[in-house]
């Protein structure tokens, strides 16, 4: 497909990018999907972010790389409080919570940085994943669930997309279909970070005018409104736009996301 350009998934059709910002400038939600190892998605993300703030001055950005107890070190490096980047990476513990090179979200931390646009973690302890993974949200106490409510249950669809996203029905593997209970324990783990990610979104929408919340989060919890979208709609939070960066020359599937913008082969 052309580089260049926003298409709608649903229709085919190509959309403007003035369209398209000023939709998801409207929005209560809007979350942009990557791949997390390219360069190339991420440019893609910090335009959209400079296009919405230039509509929103109320933008806030979460960040699935980071939990949320980190966020007293993103507030002091959106205000300034760091002399070098490194210092905030090293506060911000980037080599223990995310296992991605740092240059490929710098240039997005230097923006909001730049224009104070408050930066914020989306994800839990990383603990709580394996612990509900392992033993249900039943087996974990409450004031062990890092704020977070039970996650909306998984749907068939969302069973089929994970199965078929982590290697199919390959025979190494000990689920062997959607609906195997040897495929529970994943698919708990997966709910835990989708529900992380919208229970953080209700929390920063808090208050008498909510702001405009961009969420930078791995498109596996956003596509189809699986994931992350699924348990915002639970918790009855909307609208919600979900934008991807698309790559290739297929068409993207109808339902994929609200919108898609085409990248270069080469760049994807």
């Amino acid at each position: 497909m052309k580089a260049g350009r926003w298409i709608e998934p649903a229709s085919g059709k190509e959309l403007s990018h003035e369209a398209v910002i000023a939709t998801a400038s409207r929005a209560g939600v809007v979350l942009l999907g990557e791949q997390h190892d390219k360069a190339a998605q991420h440019r893609w993300q910090l335009h959209v972010l400079a296009a919405l703030r230039a509509l929103r001055s109320d933008l806030v950005c979460g960040f699935e790389m980071f939990p949320a107890r980190l966020d007293p070190v993103l507030a002091r490096w959106v205000a300034g409080e760091f002399a070098a980047e490194e210092a905030f990476l090293e506060a911000a513990e980037w080599g223990k919570v995310w296992g991605f090179p740092a240059e490929l979200y710098l240039p997005i931390f230097r923006f909001c940085r730049q224009f104070r646009v408050p930066m914020h973690g989306l994800n839990c302890r990383r603990t709580l994943v394996s612990e509900v993974g392992k033993l249900g949200w039943e087996g974990v106490a409450e004031d062990d669930r890092d704020g977070l409510t039970p996650a909306r249950a998984a749907t068939a669809d969302y069973r089929r997309y994970l199965f078929e996203i982590t290697g199919g029905g390959s025979p190494s593997r000990k689920a062997q279909s959607p609906d195997d209970p040897a495929f529970d324990r994943f698919v708990r783990a997966q709910q835990v970070w989708d529900r992380s990610f919208a229970c953080r979104i209700v929390g920063l929408r808090e208050g008498a005018t909510p702001p405009l919340v961009a969420g930078i989060i791995g498109r596996g919890h956003l596509e189809f409104g699986h994931g992350t979208p699924a348990q915002l709609a639970d918790l009855a939070v909307g609208p919600v736009v979900v934008l991807l960066p698309h790559v290739g020359d297929t068409e993207p599937a109808a339902g994929l996301a609200d919108a898609v913008f085409c990248l270069d082969a080469d760049e994807g």
